[in-house]
């Protein structure tokens, strides 16, 4: 049998790991969610349980590298894909910009995103949706 050499998670996904834990929010969303990473650190995986705009919702996200079948190393971009108990599939893009992460719509550069900044320690944060013609703020408290 040949061994495979796994290499250590990457630094800038684990830039994301000043979200894990469990957030209770308020705002432009009601709710709460979760982050906590897979065993072996290479994704991230968000829970939740949020209302907005009257829409109650479970989301369930994947955060990490793509790494498609045969491919030798994995994709530049740190990418999920969010489903709902609602039907919807939705993709974004994180970007990791010192204290600011960036969470794209779809692609890198989209009019939709939200900008997360979490407090210096760690026990708030702040996000921000816009999109054209919209958007809304919402404000997260760490409760574990």
């Amino acid at each position: 049998m040949n061994e495979q050499t796994i290499p250590p998670p990457d630094a800038e996904l684990h830039a994301l790991d000043r979200l894990v834990g469990i957030w209770r929010i308020s705002g432009g969303a009601e709710g709460t969610t979760s982050f906590r990473w897979m065993e072996g650190g290479r994704f991230l995986i968000q829970e939740g349980e949020l209302s907005r705009d009257g829409r109650e919702f479970k989301v369930l996200e994947i955060i990490g590298r793509e790494k498609p079948w045969g491919a030798k190393e994995p994709g530049s971009q740190i990418k999920s894909r969010a489903y709902t108990d609602l039907g919807d599939t939705l993709d974004y893009v994180y970007e990791v910009d010192g204290e600011v992460v960036t969470v794209w719509a779809g692609a890198k550069g989209s009019p939709t995103f939200c900008k997360i900044t979490v407090s210096p320690d760690g026990q708030t944060m702040t996000s921000g949706w816009e999109w054209p013609g919209g958007g809304y703020k919402a404000e997260a408290t760490r409760i574990a």
